[in-house]
């Protein structure tokens, strides 16, 4: 749990590992460089691993006790901060997970999307939501071709946004001060303007 140390925090954030079973944790480098991008905004970070990684009790679930575990996570932070707003940010599998379970929880107010993995996973979940989104893809992720993400985006719009970084692998390898930066300033500007729309 990462929280602003000088001052009360604008919002709160649960942040979603990849894939378990390839090697995904709450200390994953891009999930880490998003809880510090939260941090530099004033808002405060939850990250925490999915059943079965670490000390964590159970098992892999293919995705539904893992939605569950984002559930068990959103609740912890809402517990903790009743009067904040709660976003959620996932990563690969985290955002497959993560996204099905923050689009379905009115507490959360806005998501941010990293490196879908879209040749695995349907992510049709999140037509009828006008929550504000950040989607950040790399040019060169292979798990996320460019055409079918364009296409998610714009069945999308107005209230997702996407960012290409151009030259960028699934992992965002050498790359992470450009996501960092990316999720801040997203964050920073909902957390601030407390409402339902991030100018474009």
């Amino acid at each position: 749990m990462s929280e602003p140390i000088r001052r009360p925090p604008l919002a709160a954030a649960v942040l979603c590992h990849p894939h378990p079973a390839h090697g995904g944790t709450m200390n994953n480098r891009v999930v880490f460089r998003a809880g510090k991008a939260a941090f530099g905004a004033g808002v405060a970070a939850l990250r925490f691993n999915f059943r079965g990684v670490g000390a964590s009790t159970g098992s892999f679930d293919d995705g539904v006790g893992e939605r569950e575990d984002v559930t068990v996570a959103t609740d912890w932070l809402a517990a903790r901060y009743p009067s904040l707003q709660l976003s959620l940010v996932g990563f690969s599998f985290g955002a497959w997970v993560g996204l099905q379970a923050g689009s379905a929880d009115d507490r959360i107010g806005a998501m941010i999307g990293l490196g879908l993995p879209i040749n695995f996973y349907n992510f049709d979940f999140l037509m009828g939501s006008n929550k504000p989104m950040l989607f950040i893809a790399g040019t060169r992720d292979e798990f996320c071709p460019a055409a079918r993400m364009e296409r998610l985006a714009k069945r999308l719009r107005p209230a997702a946004r996407l960012e290409w970084i151009e030259g960028a692998d699934h992992f965002f390898t050498g790359q992470l001060d450009r996501v960092q930066s990316l999720i801040g300033g997203f964050l920073g500007e909902w957390a601030r303007e407390g409402t339902t729309q991030i100018s474009r």
